[in-house]
């Protein structure tokens, strides 16, 4: 086979012949899926295509209508695991409305990722992209297909915006407070994320707001064996009947060493964490916590691009995507009826 003839790419005609049918049946398989068919027809079109080993060419699909089904989500490099849940929700929620979801990594630095949605945006390989990080970007340049920025994730995919807000702190050291504490523990995270310096803020804010007393805060970065130790090292008589943890882990280490000084949770001192860490429902006793709904998150912000593409205003959602789960690790402050 020579190479002219070994570049040549099959084409939706031929598909069409093998198969037997039009051209515009093959198009229609190929958007719908085989969706509406018979299925014979469909069987004789995906039949054609394995054989033929036929790709869409969608750079020249989108120079001719400019719709691809694709959309483009850009990510810094790094893991979160909240990002997984996040971009489930979008997936989801693009999947509902004709689109499919490609994620985009950005590497290099961030003065740069300006520059590579514009070059996304002009390579027609998609209808619309969306930014989970900040960048600076110029005006919308005619013809261009759309950009929006969700700042959810800093350049080092820590959580920010939504994702940090620590509001419901609030409510957990006001319930606490109605159950009689009075003296509390931080175990915080690390500070280098925003989450942990909100909730850590949150946390003091409320206790001056009611006139309640922080034994103090305990700088744990995320770790369970730091926060064990804080519960370990308390004098006797400090006074401390809850732990407010930043995390459900520092929680958990927090728990460990209460039970370690022969402490009951709740009886002795009541635990709280934040993230609703799917182990923590089943803990003895399980753990009041936060829960973070970033499936949520995905479809709202996904909501944002898909308005843009419809040359809509952008929806507005004020519902929280956090609550607070109370359960068996809070009680009564001991001395207190229960």
């Amino acid at each position: 086979m020579s190479k002219g003839a070994a570049a040549k790419r099959p084409t939706i005609m031929e598909v069409a012949r093998l198969a037997g049918v039009s051209h515009q049946t093959v198009s229609r398989y190929l958007k719908f899926n085989g969706d509406g068919m018979k299925p014979a027809t469909s069987e004789r079109i995906r039949t054609a295509i394995e054989q033929l080993d036929y790709r869409p060419n969608l750079v020249a699909r989108a120079m001719r209508n400019r719709r691809t089904g694709r959309l483009a989500m850009l990510l810094p490099a790094g893991t979160a695991v909240s990002a997984l849940e996040l971009l489930a929700g979008a997936t989801a929620a693009a999947h509902e409305a004709g689109y499919v979801v490609e994620v985009v990594t950005l590497g290099g630095s961030p003065q740069t990722w300006a520059q590579r949605a514009l070059e996304l945006s002009d390579s027609g390989l998609f209808e619309g992209i969306l930014s989970l990080t900040r960048m600076a970007l110029p005006a919308q340049r005619p013809g261009s297909v759309p950009i929006v920025v969700s700042p959810d994730y800093d350049d080092r995919m820590r959580g920010v915006g939504e994702l940090a807000d620590a509001s419901h702190m609030a409510e957990i050291v006001e319930g606490l407070a109605a159950y009689g504490h009075r003296r509390f523990l931080h175990v915080a995270g690390d500070y280098a994320h925003t989450s942990a310096r909100q909730r850590r803020q949150v946390y003091l804010d409320t206790l001056r707001r009611l006139g309640l007393e922080s034994h103090g805060v305990a700088d744990c970065g995320w770790s369970a064996q730091a926060a064990r130790q804080a519960v370990l090292d308390l004098p006797p008589g400090s006074g401390v009947t809850a732990v407010i943890g930043a995390n459900d882990l520092v929680a958990a280490g927090a728990m460990r060493g209460a039970w370690e000084r022969g402490w009951k949770v709740p009886e002795d001192l009541s635990v709280t964490g934040w993230d609703n860490n799917p182990v923590t429902a089943f803990l003895p006793p399980s753990l009041t916590t936060v829960d973070v709904d970033h499936e949520r998150l995905g479809r709202r912000v996904l909501a944002r691009l898909l308005a843009a593409l419809r040359g809509e205003p952008a929806p507005q959602e004020d519902e929280p995507i956090t609550r607070v789960i109370w359960r068996e690790s809070t009680g009564p402050a001991p001395g207190r009826a229960r």
